[in-house]
């Protein structure tokens, strides 16, 4: 239940008001109101009323946390494993995290998942997973079972709050847009949202693509319904330096009808079984879009697909300033 001082202070900035908003809930902090804290650190996070800071968000996080604010524990764990505001730390994560299952069911099952995973002390894989080539002249790989069940359900759980209807990128402008080559719906676990379970499986994807993880955006959550598909398109994004260089695709469920990936360039129809992995490359020598790897997602005739996705870049990509 959000607090009265959180819920004055969210009207007076739908009112207009963003800096009466801001004071409102300096104010409350100061005087240890823990709603206020966390409140503030989302805003100073999303650049929201207020400059983005991260390391004054991880400051707030900290005090709020101290207080007993579970979701801020778990915000804080989140930042400090991906190193926002601060330097990367996956064994103090993991050090809060313990703390944070002490008492929290949601923290418990992250940490529990965390444990079945055999990760080095950075939290990459122990061993890199292997895949298979599927299309003689083009990096197109199968990486089975690359997730576990469990892993896959958690992926969809956390990501359902998160789910909008899916977005392409304007040529013309750059920005996200409808458009009707695109009909499913997505979430993106931005770097306050991808909790320690979902950079594990970012981490594994670094490794099995041989790719730096800052290379990577934020892994997307993909549903498809009966009908939706995602027509033939290229992941290359138009008039950027940093382009999508690999698209690592993940299958989290089976039980659908249709819904194949289809590279029509490389006779190539591709349908993976629940936790398994497609990984290809976007451009080629270059860096440009490589006609090989356009390809599509075909209609859902029956129930419903979902996968998710981390387009790689060939450079290091930030996340709070895509």
């Amino acid at each position: 239940m959000t607090s009265p001082t959180v819920s004055h202070a969210r009207q007076l900035a739908a009112s207009g008001q963003v800096a009466q908003a801001v004071a409102r809930l300096e104010q409350a902090s100061s005087q240890g109101d823990v709603d206020a804290l966390f409140c503030l650190a989302t805003w100073h996070l999303a650049g929201h009323g207020v400059a983005r800071d991260l390391e004054r968000a991880r400051g707030l996080l900290r005090r709020a946390v101290e207080i007993g604010h579970v979701d801020a524990a778990l915000m804080e764990i989140a930042l400090t494993a991906n190193g926002s505001g601060g330097p990367v730390d996956w064994t103090e994560a993991l050090a809060r995290l313990k703390i944070a299952a002490q008492g929290d069911p949601v923290a418990q099952q992250q940490r529990a998942l965390i444990e079945r995973m055999a990760l080095a002390p950075d939290g990459a894989p122990v061993a890199v997973p292997a895949g298979e080539a599927l299309a003689g002249g083009w990096d197109v790989r199968l990486f089975r079972q690359f997730l576990t069940a469990d892993e896959c359900h958690h992926v969809i759980s956390e990501g359902q709050a998160l789910l909008e209807p899916a977005m392409v990128i304007d040529p013309r402008s750059g920005r996200p847009m409808p458009h009707p080559i695109r009909t499913s719906d997505g979430g993106i676990f931005g770097p306050a949202r991808e909790d320690v379970v979902i950079q594990a499986i970012n981490r594994r994807i670094a490794a099995a693509s041989g790719t730096m993880l800052s290379g990577g955006e934020p892994l997307t959550l993909l549903r498809y319904a009966v009908g939706q598909q995602y027509r033939q398109h290229h992941d290359c994004l138009p008039h950027v330096r940093n382009q999508r260089a690999w698209t690592m695709l993940i299958y989290l469920n089976e039980g659908y009808a249709g819904g194949e990936t289809i590279f029509p360039r490389l006779g190539l129809s591709v349908k993976g079984r629940k936790g398994d992995a497609l990984l290809f490359r976007n451009t080629d020598a270059q860096g440009q879009a490589a006609e090989a790897a356009v390809h599509l997602g075909a209609p859902v005739m029956a129930g419903q697909k979902w996968l998710c996705t981390r387009w790689i870049r060939h450079d290091r990509h930030d996340p709070w300033n895509p």
